[in-house]
């Protein structure tokens, strides 16, 4: 109703603005005005029409640019979590403040109390204590040296990984995925280490959510590292600002102790050489109320019948560096010794997926 008498006001005005063309009648003149008022009516919408327009554009194209407030917080946690793995003091950052892998990988990073410089390698940081040396007369596991291998890190994501439905019960990345994510809600919109990463395949998953403020790749292979980056570089839009790919070592982790929200291992405890050495780590990093979410599988069934199982798997641990976990409870005490609590688990054969958390 408003709107029609609104419309009989105009109509008034218009028949007002034509009376005196009724008073002393000139055709032309009267004809003029009326030209005149209908194209100015339009010409004032269009105007306004065109200014909405050229807003809108202009919130759009304010949109698009990086804000400065947003790029300034993230390069804030990269510095505040990265620390020396010899000492565990925080590292000073000496580089390209860029959010890209490559400046990451240009950047240098050095240790105000120890002095120790660490460096970019092309697609990483390599945070290791050792770096691109060798430490003459450290035992190296089989199960750490075979991801290292440039092949197996190729066939990892080509195959490999996928065959752990078939033997061992996992239930495949994608769903895989969205277990972690549920018991990973009570972090979420906090940093994420995705511990023994591999080519990445989770990392990539948790930079392109958004549901993380941070998060890093972290494996001790670099072919495994180099992979993840190279997959990266094939997405079109990564939010390569969201990801840093990092080389170090589970039982000797490069952060600040509890600056970590949570920790993803992924099919990585049985191919540490020392799960309780990565747990502790994993549980100093953690902030209080930090979880660690973990899958891996468990040889009970059968095995459990198996004379001397435990002397088998001293062996097997021996010859390969693989550990054998032979039930839940197992896990669960491994958590414990470690000082981490709310210990789950869900099944499904072999495949177990774990969390717990860092008491507040």
């Amino acid at each position: 109703m408003a709107k029609l008498m609104g419309m009989g006001n105009n109509l008034s005005s218009v028949s007002g603005a034509l009376l005196p063309c009724r008073r002393s009648f000139n055709p032309m003149r009267c004809c003029l005005r009326v030209v005149k008022s209908s194209l100015s009516m339009p010409a004032r919408i269009h105007g306004r029409l065109l200014t909405h327009e050229v807003r809108a554009s202009s919130a759009a194209t304010v949109e698009t640019k990086p804000d400065p407030v947003v790029k300034e917080t993230k390069l804030n946690i990269r510095k505040n979590i990265l620390a020396c793995p010899i000492c565990y003091e925080r590292l000073i950052w000496n580089g390209d403040p860029d959010l890209s892998l490559e400046s990451v990988a240009r950047s240098t990073l050095q240790c105000s109390t120890c002095r120790k410089t660490y460096s970019g390698e092309g697609s990483h940081l390599d945070l290791t204590i050792t770096g691109r040396g060798k430490v003459y007369g450290d035992p190296v596991a089989a199960s750490t040296e075979i991801f290292r291998s440039p092949l197996v890190s190729f066939l990892y994501e080509r195959g490999w990984r996928q065959s752990f439905s078939f033997w061992g019960g996992f239930p495949g990345p994608e769903k895989e995925y969205v277990l972690v994510k549920e018991y990973l809600k009570p972090v979420l919109g906090g940093n994420i280490i995705d511990a023994s990463c591999g080519s990445g395949m989770f990392s990539r998953l948790f930079a392109k959510s958004g549901l993380f403020s941070l998060v890093v790749a972290l494996d001790f292979s670099e072919s495994m590292l180099q992979q993840c980056y190279d997959f990266i570089k094939q997405e079109d839009n990564f939010p390569e600002e969201n990801l840093i790919l990092v080389r170090a070592d589970i039982s000797r982790l490069p952060f600040a102790s509890s600056t970590v929200d949570a920790v993803h291992a992924g099919a990585a405890l049985h191919c540490w050489p020392s799960p309780s050495a990565g747990v502790a780590e994993i549980s100093r990093v953690l902030k209080p109320g930090g979880m660690f979410v973990a899958s891996t599988y468990i040889a009970d069934g059968l095995v459990s019948y198996i004379p001397l199982r435990g002397a088998l798997r001293q062996n097997i641990a021996q010859f390969s560096g693989s550990h054998v976990f032979l039930s839940d409870t197992e896990l669960e005490d491994l958590c414990k010794s470690c000082g981490l609590i709310d210990f789950t688990c869900t099944r499904n054969r072999r495949f177990v997926m774990l969390s717990a958390m860092k008491p507040v």
